[in-house]
């Protein structure tokens, strides 16, 4: 309603402007054509009362004196020309100081004689007024050409620019009027219409799938409004028993997720555990001097393993989906370099910009989330690609340890990018993809970040951030 109002004043003050301007126009126009036919009307009655010779030399004499009077009578400048445009006649006072008056130029003089009534009006804007000047031929009681008439005039919209400004005041003050009407008017109507809409926002507002939810009772004054009562209503009923079902299919969802999970962090220790009893019995010799050494690492590894499947089953038993955690402060460096033994493979490079950089974390967790990066590097290689190339660095940036498994497989594939933490996703033939899910957990709940760069064909880059100890 209030911009309606304001479009039909913008209207209104539109139109009224250009009726304004084209009352104007019309009206100096008519003003001049009247000046005209009274000056000529004069001027003939001069023709006929002269004692000169009606002939265009003469004109100068015939209107030596009267051309004054004439300019007097009808309040405007009068200037008469010869048959070639040269001034010979005005009313405008000259001196002898004065310059010669410039000539009527030719395009007029020709469109003077071309009309059929042999006048022309030249309109022109001089310094922002429209200035209007008047051409028309003298004859004599013959119709002979004797000379060229010319008025100039001056539009003066003084008057109606007064009053334009004292209309348009008027306008804005009866429009001003109306606008303060509307506010109030719709201030109420808002007020007593919608105060049944602001309960149904609220409730709608408050509404959740994880709560009981509170019926409308209040009745409304307009029909529309208690339909939409009822309709929510409704929904509150049905979303009741939607809740029922849906906490029905989470408990059931839970408990095949846990088994899953459980089942992926079991296993997930086996293969470090295979590959490195492998390793032991491939490399072990008894007479090397640091057979005693190599014994003590081969049994920390186990024992780390070891410790991971006891949290993990741990942690069913108690119904929880991961293994508590027990913070330590930890050298990132060695934690790193340690769980990286495990693998045999010879072209996973390890690399650090510092020999000790702490952070306070779970030791398990922490193994467990270069393990399944790196094991998921290794297998993103093809077996029958000549270079392979892993490159595992920890560095310290700020207050963060960024730890980056770097490789040179196959990449991932663009339509897999946005899903390659969702749980359950994989695009490897076996395994049940929870891994990156789970690490991403547990990053997550060291306030950390995990993210990824990737180049289909070439390789992708792995980068996990986790806060450190100063």
């Amino acid at each position: 309603m209030i911009i309606l109002i304001l479009i039909a004043s913008i209207l209104m003050a539109s139109i009224s402007i250009i009726q304004f301007k084209n009352e104007a126009k019309d009206y100096h126009q008519e003003r001049l054509d009247r000046k005209e036919f009274a000056i000529k009307e004069h001027i003939n009655y001069v023709l006929s009362t002269t004692t000169y010779p009606l002939t265009p030399e003469n004109l100068p004499l015939v209107f030596k004196d009267k051309i004054h009077e004439l300019s007097d009578i009808h309040n405007l400048e009068i200037n008469i020309y010869s048959l070639e445009g040269k001034l010979v006649k005005s009313s405008k006072s000259s001196f002898s100081v004065d310059k010669v008056a410039p000539p009527i130029p030719n395009y007029i003089l020709k469109l003077v004689q071309s009309s059929v009534d042999k006048r022309y009006v030249d309109i022109k804007n001089i310094d922002g007024v429209k200035n209007r000047s008047s051409y028309s031929q003298i004859k004599d009681d013959k119709f002979k050409p004797l000379g060229i008439l010319n008025i100039p005039y001056v539009e003066d919209d003084g008057f109606y620019e007064t009053e334009l400004r004292e209309f348009l005041l008027r306008l804005s003050q009866v429009y001003s009027f109306m606008l303060v009407i509307a506010f109030a008017l719709a201030y109420f109507l808002a007020s007593y219409i919608t105060k049944s809409l602001k309960t149904i926002s609220d409730k709608i507002n408050e509404t959740s799938l994880n709560q009981k939810n509170e019926k409308i009772v209040i009745e409304a004054n307009s029909k529309e409004i208690n339909s939409l009562i009822n309709a929510y209503n409704q929904m509150v009923d049905k979303l009741e028993e939607s809740a029922s079902m849906l906490a029905q299919s989470e408990r059931e969802q839970a408990w095949r997720e846990m088994a899953k999970q459980v089942a992926h962090e079991i296993k997930n220790p086996l293969t470090p555990m295979r590959l490195t009893v492998q390793s032991f019995q491939r490399k072990f010799d008894p007479n090397d001097p640091d057979l005693k050494q190599k014994l003590n690492d081969y049994s920390k590894t186990m024992i780390q393993q070891m410790d991971t499947m006891s949290s993990v089953a741990s942690a069913f038993s108690n119904f929880a989906s991961m293994p508590a955690q027990q913070n330590e402060n930890l050298n990132v460096v060695d934690v790193v370099e340690l769980a990286l033994d495990i693998f045999n493979e010879d072209y996973i490079v390890f690399e650090s910009n510092k020999e000790e950089i702490i952070s306070k974390l779970d030791r398990t967790q922490l193994i467990r989330i270069i393990t399944n990066l790196v094991k998921n590097a290794t297998q993103s290689i093809p077996e029958d690609q000549e270079e392979k190339h892993i490159l595992v660095s920890v560095e310290e940036i700020e207050d963060n340890v960024i730890i980056s498994v770097k490789d040179n497989g196959i990449g991932i594939d663009t339509e897999n990018i946005e899903h390659i933490f969702e749980p359950k996703f994989t695009t490897k033939t076996s395994g049940m993809g929870l891994g990156l899910g789970i690490i991403k957990n547990i990053i997550e709940n060291y306030k950390g970040t995990i993210t990824f760069e990737t180049e289909a064909g070439k390789g992708s880059t792995f980068m996990v951030s986790l806060p450190i100890v100063k």
